[in-house]
């Protein structure tokens, strides 16, 4: 059961219009719909984070996919990213199954939380900054209701850049000048580890440049850190 603010957070995302470009978009793709997804109920409105409340593990994506979450309402739900995603936390133990196809599947994420910048499908999958401004609210009281954070991998620069934004609003100190993204970058911020990958999207894992094996590193390295498992210094990254 997910304590009340959360909640209450959670139902005030799904009924929010506060970006008119992004309202228009989510319900005109939730109109028409994808010839594959002709039979579905397209969910057409933003998309909350989704988890467990007393997870020590973030994951920040950057929006949620046109065909995927604005299709089946959860995030990392229903698309290609959300397939590299919830196979790897299966692997590392934070999700019970290695699939996410509808937001009734039964999965159940443990120790872990996931939430993205932007709540609504963007066109060309990229919101505004006026759009990202409007929704960091979101994820700063999402933040702020997870009182056993300790890890939060971000998937992409912008996602980094974006937390980055959130934890300073929140109080905490971040390094000046910002860190510089790279995949398996870690940053100690205070209380908090920030671990870097590249985003699991159709386009870098068919490149190449997102692999299977790279991309479980991460959750293997946030689950050392999660569990004190660590066995030498941190790995800083370069900024």
């Amino acid at each position: 059961m997910e304590p009340d603010s959360l909640a209450r957070l959670t139902a005030e995302i799904v009924d929010c219009r506060k970006c008119p470009r992004l309202v228009r978009y989510r319900e005109h793709i939730a109109e028409t719909k994808r010839a594959s997804f002709r039979d579905w109920t397209y969910w057409g409105r933003p998309v909350p984070g989704f988890g467990d409340p007393h997870a020590r593990l973030l994951v920040v994506g950057l929006a949620p996919a046109a065909h995927g979450g604005n299709r089946t309402g959860r995030v990392f739900t229903g698309d290609r990213s959300g397939d590299w995603l919830y196979r790897a936390l299966h692997r590392h133990g934070f999700a019970n199954q290695p699939t996410s196809v509808s937001i009734d599947d039964g999965l159940e994420l443990r120790d872990c939380y996931i939430a993205a910048a932007v709540r609504c499908a963007p066109p060309q999958n990229k919101p505004s900054r006026i759009e990202f401004a409007r929704c960091q609210p979101y994820l700063e009281r999402e933040v702020s209701f997870l009182p056993d954070l300790r890890v939060a991998v971000v998937l992409g620069a912008v996602a980094m850049n974006r937390f980055l934004r959130v934890w300073r609003a929140l109080g905490h100190g971040t390094p000046v000048p910002a860190p510089k993204f790279r995949h398996g970058g870690i940053w100690k911020l205070g209380s908090l580890t920030v671990i870097a990958s590249y985003h699991p999207s159709q386009r870098n894992t068919q490149t190449g440049l997102l692999t299977e094996p790279m991309f479980d590193r991460i959750f293997a390295e946030a689950w050392k850190i999660l569990e004190g498992h660590r066995s030498g210094p941190l790995v800083s990254g370069k900024s």
